[in-house]
């Protein structure tokens, strides 16, 4: 059935399962076996390549004066809405695999370059049908609420996404067509206000979505403060969260999905990591894979996590398994190599994992295996010939 029935020490298995036979078998002697990763924030469905603005990045142009010039979220969003449901369905198949092939067996992954109600359903049931139609788990989030549509207030975005989408999306729920897992607002100075956001996430909350959402990140908004008030499951980013955001937090146990990448890619200050763990915050990872950060790498994004946030390289794995499964609502089932949850694995080729983080961006020799509900999804071939000292 796809899970695991047993978890122990060698002789002990094999005395247990002396009597049965086994399709195959893979030899992990002098290798690690460890959790699949989970990256618990990314952006992954979306037409039109975004180099350009790296260019614009690295010459000193902030990610808020490229928005405002009509790039960013709103260059996507042009090429999003233009694209078919079929080409935006092989892009993202082609990202999954590869953030498959660096080790990740589940993915958030979130709408919100459509800005309108037909766009994002329509990059809703690219999700949908990518669930369907591959082994690598997928928790769905509706960001309708990522940029304030242009000719649009942020007061009028709201009551559309109140009034038009939210209805739209639990009738297609009920139907069985669309099955949507979380609720993304950006919250944010010149995005959408503490307020506008407090609506949207209580009016996804009502028709049964997750809340986890982006708050904090390039201004102070009291979004860490909100979403434990609305007892949220995660928040992202959390640059300029306060120091009672992080105590709230911590009581709510609502988790902080800390995101290295885009504080690098935007030279911005880091997460306070070490902060929230002292004050027993659950810490998340993703790789917050987008057009502005593209990564699809959680080893990399563990390395930076370490080497930039100061986690241990314990705390960093406990972050990208059962911490970022515990953000999606599915560390009952994912995170961790326990009888009963799902059979997701990585085979390493070394004795120690911590070669896993330690190579920065060696995960490509690294990873021997990728196995999906005790199945083998991915298996590099140079896995016999290859050291990884």
């Amino acid at each position: 059935d796809g899970c695991i029935k047993a978890v122990g020490q060698a002789d002990v298995i094999r005395n247990q399962f002396s009597e049965a036979t086994f399709e195959r078998i893979i030899d992990c002697s002098g290798k690690c076996v460890l959790p699949g990763l989970v990256d618990a924030h990314t952006h992954p469905v979306w037409a039109g390549d975004r180099v350009h603005e790296f260019a614009m990045k690295l010459a000193g142009a902030s990610y808020m004066e490229i928005h405002q010039a009509g790039g960013g979220i709103h260059f996507t969003v042009e090429h999003t809405r233009k694209a078919t449901e079929d080409e935006l369905l092989t892009a993202f198949q082609h990202r999954l695999e590869r953030m498959l092939r660096a080790g990740s067996t589940l993915v958030e992954c979130k709408s919100g370059y459509g800005l309108n109600l037909e766009t994002e359903l329509k990059m809703l049931r690219v999700i949908e049908r990518a669930k369907k139609s591959m082994d690598i788990g997928i928790s769905s989030t509706y960001c309708g609420a990522h940029a304030v549509p242009k000719g649009k207030t942020a007061t009028e975005a709201t009551d559309d996404i109140i009034n038009n989408h939210l209805p739209k999306l639990k009738e297609l729920k009920l139907s069985g067509e669309i099955h949507v897992n979380n609720i993304d607002v950006f919250c944010e100075k010149g995005v959408f206000d503490l307020e506008s956001t407090r609506r949207i996430l209580q009016a996804g909350k009502d028709i049964g979505l997750q809340i986890n959402f982006h708050g904090d990140e390039l201004h102070p908004m009291k979004s860490a403060e909100l979403g434990a008030e609305l007892g949220a499951r995660a928040i992202s980013h959390l640059e300029e969260v306060s120091d009672e955001g992080i105590v709230a937090m911590a009581r709510a146990k609502c988790a902080a999905v800390l995101l290295p990448t885009t504080a690098y890619m935007l030279r911005l200050k880091q997460p306070q990591a070490r902060k929230m763990l002292e004050e027993g915050v659950i810490v998340a990872l993703g790789s917050d894979f987008n057009p502005n950060a593209y990564c699809f790498s959680m080893p990399m994004v563990m390395h930076l996590a370490c080497v930039n946030m100061k986690m241990s390289m314990n705390e960093a794995l406990a972050a990208a398994t059962i911490n970022a499964a515990y953000a999606l609502g599915k560390s009952d089932t994912h995170g961790s190599l326990e009888v009963g949850k799902q059979g997701d694995l990585l085979i390493i080729n070394s004795s120690r994992w911590e070669h896993l983080i330690y190579q920065f961006g060696g995960h490509e020799a690294l990873i021997d295996y990728v196995i999906i509900k005790g199945k083998v999804v991915y298996e590099n071939e140079r896995c016999e010939t290859m050291s990884s000292y």
